[in-house]
């Protein structure tokens, strides 16, 4: 009986320790899923994407966004650094926007992303002053 014991508490602590290490995402893809979500207009995506301290700024990102036609383009992201309890992410890529017949290319490499791990998983969490 008790090297069934041993063996289920083995057992249960690799199924703990595989779940811990399998997270949804990583903080580098939290930032490329935020942006895909603002694109595709998908509210309900951005916000999950979203940590709580940033939703108010992503719900006026989201509303900027409303009145033009946008895609993502060679949108790459890759974890760079800590602070505090954010990750780094830094991003190659643009956005272009298109303002009826004026059209607009924001460079998304200019920035540092902020991501938090929150309600266990990664959100984006704003941009590193």
């Amino acid at each position: 009986m008790n090297n069934k014991f041993l063996l289920f508490t083995v057992l249960i602590g690799f199924l703990y320790l595989m779940n811990a290490c399998t997270s949804k995402n990583s903080a580098a893809v939290a930032v490329m899923d935020y942006y895909q979500a603002l694109i595709d207009e998908d509210y309900a995506q951005m916000i999950d994407r979203t940590c709580i301290a940033w939703e108010s700024q992503a719900k006026t990102e989201f509303d900027s966004f409303a009145a033009v036609t946008a895609t993502l383009e060679n949108l790459s992201c890759r974890e760079v650094g800590k602070r505090g309890e954010y990750t780094e992410v830094a991003c190659e890529g643009k956005i272009v926007a298109n303002y009826g017949n004026e059209v607009l290319e924001i460079d998304l490499s200019g920035q540092i992303y902020l991501a938090l791990y929150e309600h266990d998983d990664w959100r984006m969490c704003g941009y590193s002053q």
